[in-house]
């Protein structure tokens, strides 16, 4: 019986964490059951299709561009190509398909590999306890044996997808072979607290819901008037900059990343990459770009466009510093084609000298 205001309040938030729960439980099932589902259609394409040949090793790239032309959310080459191995390493899970998809022939694909035997071997439990985002860590397994203990692991230590990568990149699978007492606990105060309602901030879960996803800036009041001075200069260029995005999420190997600004320039046909950096450069930011204007390449470019540019730009206590990434291109070509149309890396650097002069004094 509910006696007084704080009976009713614990009730109330007791009540909503426990739906909460099952909601994320039930849509990451979703999500995940989808990937899987793809995956078998993709392999039994490969296997079965009859013009399969016409698009050769550029099917995943050219299925990738159809689904976009349609409006499908979520399906890049390399997503496709993550549904692919979801299929091939755990063919079992058509067992907990619903009534719906029991119509589907799974014994028309083949998948030529010994299914090994799992401390946790039910296909349900693996799916009702591991995220899409687990799996895919699991994938960089090199061996069965590997990812099956890192699968009972994850499930019998409840762990987030990045106690999951901590654990792999720390080998623990080797160390606890090499054990006595085979120490199979991660430090408490490591652990990480699952709260549902961060569940349905997650990218990949937005996208499966068709949900438009809120950025939450972590610009410092600095960087947030560099990123505003900056946006405005390159329109007012008048050179063909045409604003698409700021603190664009992208996802690359189970990692999300933010890329500050995103234009598409209409004279060059290419998208350009801008990237502000609150310290010294490092080569790390330029490795970092280099991931930022490979997935541009690989997800966004269509047929007329030319290669993504990338604009590094570093205000650090010491120097200010301007890089331009081009991914491979010739340096010629750049100088020739397409400084003529960017602003110099001096003109850029005053940019940001200037701004921060400003909201210093």
């Amino acid at each position: 019986m509910i006696t007084n205001f704080e009976v009713l309040s614990n009730k109330i938030s007791g009540t909503s964490k426990v739906f909460l729960d099952k909601a994320r439980k039930q849509v990451n099932s979703a999500y995940t059951m989808r990937n899987w589902l793809i995956g078998h259609y993709i392999v039994e394409y490969e296997q079965h299709g009859e013009d399969k040949a016409v698009y050769g090793d550029r099917l995943l790239e050219k299925l990738a561009d159809n689904l976009k032309e349609n409006g499908a959310q979520g399906m890049s080459g390399t997503n496709l190509r993550l549904f692919r191995q979801f299929y091939i390493l755990y063919p079992q899970i058509h067992q907990t398909l619903s009534d719906e998809f029991q119509s589907i022939d799974f014994q028309s694909v083949v998948v030529d590999r010994t299914m090994p035997n799992r401390i946790y071997g039910s296909s349900k439990e693996l799916l009702s306890k591991l995220s899409f985002s687990h799996f895919i860590e699991l994938f960089k397994a090199d061996t069965d044996a590997k990812r099956i203990f890192y699968e009972a692991e994850a499930i019998r230590n409840n762990w987030s997808v990045r106690e999951l990568q901590r654990a792999m990149n720390s080998l623990l699978y080797e160390r606890t072979g090499l054990s006595i007492d085979k120490p199979l606990i991660v430090e408490k105060k490591d652990r990480e607290v699952l709260i549902p309602e961060n569940f349905f901030r997650d990218p990949y879960m937005l996208e499966f819901l068709g949900l438009k996803e809120k950025t939450q800036y972590t610009e410092s009041d600095l960087e947030s008037s560099i990123i505003d001075h900056l946006q405005s200069f390159l329109l007012e260029l008048g050179k063909g900059f045409c604003f698409e995005s700021r603190q664009k999420r992208i996802t690359f190997d189970n990692t999300h990343y933010r890329i500050d600004l995103v234009f598409y320039h209409r004279i060059l046909k290419c998208h350009v990459l801008v990237d502000l950096k609150m310290g010294e450069f490092s080569h790390a930011d330029a490795g970092q770009m280099n991931v930022y204007l490979n997935y541009y390449k690989e997800n966004e470019m269509t047929t007329g466009d030319n290669p993504p540019i990338g604009i590094i730009l570093c205000a650090g206590k010491n120097e200010t510093l301007v890089k331009y990434a081009t991914a491979g291109l010739a340096h010629k070509l750049f100088v020739s084609k397409y400084m003529i149309n960017l602003p110099s890396e001096d003109e850029l650097v005053q940019v940001l000298e200037e701004e921060s002069e400003r909201i210093n004094n």
